[in-house]
């Protein structure tokens, strides 16, 4: 009997590297690795928008994947969009995040080749959202903000000051919804 291959499958788990995946966080440290850990799963992202300096917006959709690494010490997360023509989802980037308990904060780092682009940030929890802060490339104060979060959902935007924080403009937006395949 000949054997039935799910391609799909086999091409997503054929690459996967020795040592780099782990199946839970790490027990010594897990309640605060569960600020992200809640994350851990398959995502789709429902809208993402992207306002543009003409008052036009860009939406597309994707995927964001998030996963334990390095003996559940770390996780880290694939972002995916849809194209079109034809349809089909292209990683963007990729962030490696872990707690570290020397500063009592995440230390985060987003790369993303697509864009040519790699930024560092440091996150915590502030009141019921995970806020993590950085400088655009430019030089201004940025922060990517995690709200609303539930078992089911949450929200995610980037907002950027270039008034000292007087105010703040939103430079994208995600409203993100577990995927099926992870119920």
């Amino acid at each position: 009997m000949k054997r039935m291959v799910d391609k799909s499958n086999e091409s997503r788990n054929a690459w996967m590297i020795k040592g780099l995946g782990a199946e839970s966080p790490d027990p010594e440290l897990k309640e605060k690795l569960m600020l992200f850990g809640q994350l851990i799963g398959d995502w789709d992202i429902v809208e993402a928008r992207y306002p543009q300096p003409d008052g036009t917006e860009i939406k597309r959709q994707g995927e964001i994947h998030f996963r334990w690494i390095l003996e559940g010490r770390a996780m880290q997360d694939v972002f995916m969009t849809y194209r079109e023509n034809p349809r089909r989802l292209i990683p963007v980037g990729t962030t490696i995040r872990f707690y570290d308990p020397k500063i009592d904060a995440w230390r985060s780092t987003w790369m993303s080749p697509i864009q040519g682009a790699m930024q560092t940030f440091i996150a915590q929890k502030v009141n019921q959202e995970i806020v993590l802060e950085s400088k655009t490339k430019e030089g201004y104060p940025e922060k990517w903000i995690f709200s609303d979060i539930t078992s089911q959902s949450f929200r995610w935007r980037s907002v950027e000051t270039h008034d000292n924080g007087k105010t703040w403009q939103l430079t994208e937006e995600m409203q993100v919804r577990r995927s099926r395949t992870s119920r």
